[in-house]
């Protein structure tokens, strides 16, 4: 009898919670595409490009990119250790970038031949004043490695230097980890954070930081920098400079990958030369990109490079929408694109469509209570922070982060649309308020 009971007052639930008939999922109509370029993905531009052809461009692009200066954000140090900070310096570079609407992909270094950005002298690094005033700190100095002109180096025998730049990246990630005007963050050693100083000895452990310390470095940034996606020059393959290729600990962390001479001519293995694509793959070409953000820049091993790449015919054998498939590429920086012919605006806009990741919801139901939604990937890389559908304030269960391309998820919001499904959206905590993740049906 208690058996019977219990079935009895089950069904009763279920026929009290549906109005006396078992619930259906009923399909939802929706007619949605993507018509501007995406949050997070795409062609970049520096901010002064960005600012002088706002009116041209600025709808072609979401992400703008800059170097940045630690020696412009820190003030000092304390006796106890504690880093002081102004980060107005900073700020004001994220301002400017979100005041067109777009994010901003930051780049700090210390290195950099010939610029004057410091303290007007030629070359100067950006390692903080106090770090230089120390007696056990000295930098090393060539007057023109590479041909790119005067450049001093970071002293990497300084313990003060390596525990610094641990504790930078640990206070910048607790102050902008949720900041929505920062998208990416890219980081390194060297000329430019690049992983390499062509042109001068490597004196590894004094003008470039020890493997020990590469090695240190990394470990920590796994640990700290949880919520920013990063990523690391593909220069950092070489076995020379870095530890990463032998290390599979290091391999296994989920650092993104930039690559800063993107489609020269010896870019590939099959032009003859490759020395790139072979570093893509010794630090995890058919992997990385599955947890780890994509990217860099257009080479100027020619002046043509960035003015040509765009081209439909393609450049040296290989076109862009080729080439960003292949790498998964998200977003590439390509600021002398629009001194050329071939990128005018609307070609501007379609390479940067071409990048990064594209919804599209095959199915949406509802059973009055849920609504259902199958989605896909149809883009060249996943996202790589989170993002929900939602209807009014319901989110869907499941994230979006991470849908590979090809790839398909159910996701579920508790709330039921408007008949017309309008009200279906995708929201993120990690982009602008005026940005917008769209999606595709109808498929």
């Amino acid at each position: 009898m208690t058996v019977l009971f219990f079935l009895f007052l089950m069904m009763s639930t279920v026929s009290v919670a549906s109005g006396g008939e078992a619930q259906t999922w009923k399909p939802v109509e929706l007619k949605r595409d993507i018509t501007h370029p995406q949050p997070m993905t795409g062609l970049v531009l520096w901010p002064e490009t960005a600012r002088r052809l706002n009116d041209t461009y600025g709808q072609a692009i979401q992400l703008e990119f800059s170097y940045c200066l630690p020696c412009k954000v820190v003030t000092g140090c304390r006796d106890d250790g504690t880093i002081e900070y102004d980060w107005s310096w900073f700020d004001r570079v994220l301002e400017d970038v979100a005041s067109r609407g777009h994010q901003l992909i930051a780049r700090f270094r210390y290195e950099y031949p010939s610029s004057r950005d410091v303290d007007g002298q030629r070359g100067t690094t950006a390692v903080p004043a106090y770090i230089k005033q120390r007696p056990d700190y000295a930098e090393t100095f060539a007057e023109n490695p590479n041909n790119d002109g005067p450049t001093w180096y970071a002293d990497w025998t300084n313990a003060e230097l390596q525990r610094f730049t641990l504790q930078f990246y640990t206070d910048f990630a607790r102050r902008y980890a949720h900041d929505r005007r920062l998208a990416f963050l890219e980081v390194g050693f060297g000329h430019w954070s690049e992983y390499h100083i062509y042109g001068t000895t490597l004196d590894i452990g004094k003008n470039f930081p020890s493997k020990a310390f590469q090695k240190q470095f990394y470990e920590h940034m796994n640990a700290v920098m949880t919520d920013i996606p990063w990523a690391v020059s593909i220069n950092a393959g070489d076995r020379h400079y870095s530890p990463v290729p032998d290390e599979p600990s290091l391999q296994a962390i989920r650092f993104g990958s930039f690559d800063d001479s993107f489609m020269h001519k010896s870019h590939e293995l099959s032009s003859g030369g490759g020395w790139n694509e072979r570093c893509w793959n010794s630090i995890g070409k058919d992997s990385r990109w599955q947890t780890g953000v994509c990217g860099g820049e257009v080479s100027y091993y020619s002046s043509n490079d960035q003015r040509n790449f765009l081209n439909p015919e393609g450049l040296y054998g290989h076109t862009w929408e080729e080439q960003a498939a292949k790498y998964h590429i998200t977003f590439m920086i390509s600021n002398d694109a629009p001194c050329g012919d071939v990128a005018t605006p609307e070609r501007f806009r379609e390479g940067t469509m071409a990048t990064g990741y594209r919804f599209v919801v095959t199915r949406c139901e509802t059973n009055g209570i849920v609504t259902r939604l199958r989605v896909t990937n149809e883009g060249v890389a996943p996202l790589y922070r989170d993002a929900w559908f939602a209807i009014g304030d319901a989110r869907s269960t499941a994230s979006l982060r991470g849908l590979l391309p090809g790839d398909e998820m159910t996701v579920e919001i508790p709330a039921v649309p408007r008949a017309d499904g309008s009200d279906l959206r995708i929201v993120s905590d990690h982009i602008l308020a005026q940005q917008q993740i769209e999606f595709v049906t109808g498929r």
